[in-house]
C-alpha cells in the first residue's frame, strides 16, 4: 500500500530550485532569461560609459598646454621634475649657438634666465631677441627641448601691438 504525499508538498525530485516550492514554470525561466539579459546590457553600458570617459580624460589631459614663462618654471623646476612643458621666453640676444642638429640659447622672462638646449633645427623666424617657445622638461638647470616655437612674427607684432613684451618690460 502506498501513501498519498501530504497536501501542498511536490513530489520528490519535483521541488524548486531551493528545494522549497513547486519547481519553476516556463514563465519563470522567461523572467530569469530576462534579468540576465537585463544584466548584460548594464555591464556592457557600463564598459562603454567607463571607456568613454577614460578616453575623453586622457584626451583632455594630453590636449592641456601649460606654458611656463622662464622665471616661474625656475621657480617650480623642483615640482616639475621631468615633466614635459612649454617654456615660454625672450631669446637673450647674443646667446644663440648652433651645435649639431640644433641650437643652443637662453631664455629670458623676468630677470630670470634658463639654459635651453634643442635638438632639433629651429624655425626660419628663430632669432634673438624674439619670443619663444621651447618644448621639452629640466635636466638638473638646464631645460632639454625637442621643439621650439617662434611665439610671434615681427607681422603678428604690427598687428597687435602691446601684446608681446620685451625683454626690458615694454609692450612691443
Amino acid at each position: 500500500m502506498t501513501t498519498a504525499p501530504p497536501v501542498g508538498s511536490a513530489p520528490s525530485g519535483a521541488s524548486g530550485p531551493d528545494g522549497v516550492g513547486p519547481p519553476p514554470t516556463p514563465h519563470g525561466a522567461a523572467t530569469t532569461e530576462r534579468t540576465s539579459h537585463r544584466l548584460r546590457y548594464a555591464v556592457v553600458g557600463i564598459v562603454l560609459v567607463g571607456s568613454l570617459a577614460f578616453l575623453l580624460a586622457k584626451g583632455l589631459s594630453s590636449a592641456l598646454n601649460f606654458y611656463l614663462p622662464a622665471d616661474q618654471a625656475l621657480a617650480q623646476r623642483a615640482t616639475l621634475g621631468s615633466q614635459t612643458f612649454n617654456l615660454e621666453g625672450v631669446v637673450k640676444p647674443g646667446s644663440v649657438h648652433d651645435i649639431r642638429g640644433g641650437v643652443d640659447f637662453v631664455v629670458t622672462a623676468g630677470s630670470a634666465s634658463v639654459q635651453v638646449d634643442n635638438s632639433t633645427s629651429p624655425p626660419q623666424l628663430f632669432q634673438n631677441n624674439i619670443p619663444v617657445i621651447a618644448v621639452g622638461h629640466f635636466s638638473g638647470t638646464t631645460f632639454v627641448s625637442d621643439q621650439i616655437l617662434v611665439k610671434h612674427s615681427s607681422t603678428y607684432i604690427a598687428a597687435h601691438p602691446g601684446r608681446v613684451t620685451a625683454p626690458n618690460g615694454s609692450k612691443r
